[in-house]
């Protein structure tokens, strides 16, 4: 298991970036605007990772944070702003598997081969990334419904 980001919710794009950015130095390594879903995506990582992070798949860099901001407003309150660890997995499938055996909800299945969330007994959001290219989708994951919220 790889750690990757940590993704936190941001009221304002451009307030957020000059304290992020401009204030604590972290820099800028990627954004992902989406049309249809109304969000922007930055990642940023400290200057000392810049170097080690430019040797990775560009897809998936680590460790980084990730600022979430849906263009429509959004009232959060405190306890939501932050919004999940993730981590990069060998196998998707055999990681759920172990989790649900130790007791774990999977609250949103793999069903793509590539994604799923957990919590943590503190009610944290976990995401869970297949290393690589996603698996193909399979039983009992591909028509196993979402529990919960994540």
């Amino acid at each position: 298991m790889r750690y990757l980001h940590t993704m936190l919710r941001v009221r304002n794009l451009d307030v957020a970036m000059r304290f992020y950015r401009d204030a604590l130095g972290l820099k800028e390594v990627r954004r992902i605007e989406n049309d249809k879903g109304r969000f922007t995506l930055v990642f940023l990582c400290s200057s000392d990772d810049l170097e080690a992070l430019k040797k990775q798949p560009s897809s998936r860099g680590a460790p980084l944070v990730e600022l979430t901001y849906n263009w429509d407003e959004e009232k959060y309150g405190e306890d939501r702003f932050f919004g999940h660890l993730a981590y990069e997995v060998d196998d998707i499938y055999a990681t759920c598997e172990k989790l649900m055996k130790a007791g774990v909800t999977i609250n949103r299945p793999p069903r793509d081969g590539n994604m799923a969330f957990v919590r943590s007994p503190d009610l944290h959001s976990i995401e869970l990334l297949q290393k690589g290219e996603p698996k193909p989708p399979q039983e009992p994951w591909s028509s196993m419904p979402n529990t919960g919220h994540w």
